[in-house]
C-alpha cells in the first residue's frame, strides 16, 4: 500500500459545502481530483476489492461527518457546520481505517511524497 500511496504528492483541500447520502452528512472536498486519483490507484492495484465493495458506479470523494443517525441529528449537525466552513486542510497521508462491525479503527497510515 505504501508504494501505491507514495507515488502521490501532498495537496491542499478545501471543504466549503455539505452533502448528504441516505443517513450520512459529509463535506465535499475541493478539488476532488486528488482524492479520485488516490482511490483509482488503490482500486487499480487491488481490483478484487473495489471501493465500497463495488456498490457504486461513481465513488464520490467526501469527508463523513456523521452516519447512522436520524434526520434530526443530521440536520442539527449540518446547522452547526454552517458557521464553521470553509475549512482548509493539507493532505499528507492516507489512513487505512476499518470497521469491525461496531466501530472504526485506524490500522495504518501511509505518507504521500
Amino acid at each position: 500500500m505504501a508504494e501505491v500511496i507514495g507515488r502521490h504528492r501532498p495537496f491542499e483541500a478545501r471543504f466549503e459545502h455539505r452533502g448528504r447520502f441516505p443517513g450520512i452528512l459529509y463535506l465535499v472536498p475541493e478539488p476532488d481530483i486528488p482524492f479520485r486519483r488516490l482511490t483509482e490507484a488503490i482500486a487499480d492495484r487491488w481490483p478484487q476489492t473495489p471501493p465500497f465493495g463495488g456498490q457504486f458506479d461513481d465513488v464520490v470523494p467526501h469527508l463523513t461527518i456523521t452516519q447512522g443517525q436520524d434526520d434530526a441529528v443530521l440536520e442539527e449537525a449540518e446547522a452547526n457546520l454552517r458557521s464553521r466552513l470553509p475549512v482548509t486542510a493539507r493532505v499528507s497521508s492516507v489512513d487505512l481505517v476499518v470497521h469491525d462491525g461496531t466501530r472504526w479503527q485506524q490500522r495504518a497510515s501511509f505518507a504521500l511524497r
